[in-house]
């Protein structure tokens, strides 16, 4: 092998090197825009406020007594409060409008949980005495999976909820009279 044939392979080899080098550093800066981009819009930030509750009390008094579990047409969207409990989510099946602006409001009663809302971005932890609040949007109409995400102990495999997404003039018919909805037993 000639000097010039050594001296041209490493040429191409410092070429090669620079051109990965580059597409490492551009992968680096989208993945930072990414995480900032997502930041910014709520998708990955903690909550700006901190609210708890006494996880011993939840169910007699305060937002989630369960008359007050489910969900509820408000003047600026549907509010939905649930809790999850060693092996349930209360209520099992959450009832909302399509392409309506939703809170979610929940907390746990014993140990910590996940709400993952499958085909959503919607995921959430459940920590006792705290409340978690997620903003969600449904763009189409059916059921969507509500399975625990968060190892909760034995029996955690069958901690299952669902999430039913109707018509808004069928929502609005169901919440005329008030009182909170939920879809168990239909």
């Amino acid at each position: 092998m000639s000097a010039e044939d050594t001296h041209g392979s490493a040429g191409v080899a410092a070429r090669v090197e620079r051109r990965w080098a580059t597409i490492a550093v551009i992968i680096i800066v989208v993945m930072a825009l990414l995480a900032a981009f997502a930041g910014i819009h709520r998708a990955t930030m903690p909550q700006p406020r901190v609210e708890t509750t006494d996880p011993s009390r939840i169910h007699l008094s305060g937002e989630f007594v369960e008359a007050n579990l489910g969900s509820v047409l408000e003047a600026n969207g549907v509010t939905v409060r649930a809790i999850g409990q060693q092996y349930s989510f209360t209520p099992a099946c959450i009832l909302v409008p399509v392409d309506t602006p939703i809170t979610l409001r929940a907390t746990s009663a014993d140990v910590v949980h996940g709400i993952l809302i499958q085909g959503t971005n919607v995921n959430t932890m459940l920590v006792p005495g705290y409340i978690s609040e997620q903003l969600m949007r449904f763009a189409r109409i059916g059921d969507y999976l509500m399975p625990c995400q968060e190892f909760c102990s034995f029996g955690h495999e069958g901690m299952w909820g669902k999430v039913r997404v109707i018509d808004k003039a069928d929502f609005a018919a169901r919440a005329k009279d008030g009182g909170r909805l939920s879809c168990v037993g239909q």
